[in-house]
């Protein structure tokens, strides 16, 4: 007689209950294999714009589409049971109107699965979360560095390092929790505002390079795994170097294939065995 388990999504109302409770765990993932092995893991992966810089080799996040991020958030779906799955919205999917961000977000979410989704900006976009929540979308915020904003910061620089920048953190924060949105990712900021924030604020904050105090933490995977190359953000630690062990491998199968060691004829169809 077996016996079937039912195994349960995370949802976003039991993310938003950790907060005091214990700390929030996050990873991002772009493909199914990545998302598969990191779900028993997680409370929810994201599946980042960064998918542009990791994913494609491109120089930023501003360039992946609506149509893009949907293709590959439904395959972590697809590939995860545990896991609840956010996206983020892309560049200029979002900013133009409440009502642009909604058809876009329904949208992703619709032909992915995803719970949620994720949106860079200040106070001046908090109506836009706001119109979401009222329409059944989650929103994650994101607040602090904020990648799609490269162009106007000036680069990936550290933000809210004096008294004025982190009032206006705070305040961008702020907004978005009276809003409805369910959490705020605090990225690159000073680690006593990360503090103050999470202290200040009724829903979880995720921190990356921003503090441990924060609620719970979110990295790049590829970054923690050694698949990112020879440097990684100061932030971020490396747990494995899967990206040597990757190359190990190919340069043996490259080995075998010029010495015709593989493939053997176990390998191979339609071979009587001897004997």
């Amino acid at each position: 007689m077996s016996i079937h388990t039912d195994i349960r999504r995370t949802t976003i109302p039991q993310l938003v209950a950790l907060k005091g409770q214990r700390k929030i765990a996050a990873l991002t993932a772009y493909i199914a294999p990545i998302a598969r092995a990191i779900d028993p893991h997680l409370d929810f992966i994201l599946v980042g714009d960064s998918t542009a810089m990791v994913g494609y080799g491109l120089p930023d996040t501003l360039t992946i589409s609506v149509e893009q991020m949907t293709a590959h958030t439904a395959a972590v779906v697809r590939a995860t049971q545990r896991s609840a799955v956010v996206v983020d919205m892309p560049f200029g999917s979002y900013q133009e109107s409440p009502e642009q961000a909604f058809r876009n977000a329904a949208h992703m979410m619709a032909h992915s699965g995803a719970a949620a989704v994720k949106l860079e900006g200040g106070a001046a976009l908090a109506p836009t979360v706001a119109f979401l929540v009222a329409r059944g979308v989650p929103v994650l915020a994101h607040v602090g560095l904020m990648p799609q904003y490269v162009n106007t910061m000036g680069g990936f620089k550290a933000q809210g390092m004096n008294d004025e920048a982190a009032a206006r953190i705070l305040a961008d924060a702020q907004a978005h929790a009276e809003a409805g949105a369910f959490g705020v990712v605090l990225e690159g900021i000073a680690e006593p505002l990360a503090r103050r924030i999470t202290e200040a604020l009724a829903i979880p904050t995720i921190g990356i390079g921003a503090s441990p105090g924060c609620d719970g933490q979110v990295l790049v995977t590829e970054d923690i795994l050694g698949l990112s190359g020879a440097t990684i953000p100061r932030f971020a630690k490396r747990y494995a170097d899967i990206g040597a062990q990757i190359g190990e491998a190919a340069a043996q199968y490259a080995e075998e294939v010029r010495t015709q060691a593989f493939p053997g004829l176990e390998h191979c169809f339609g071979v009587k065995k001897a004997g």
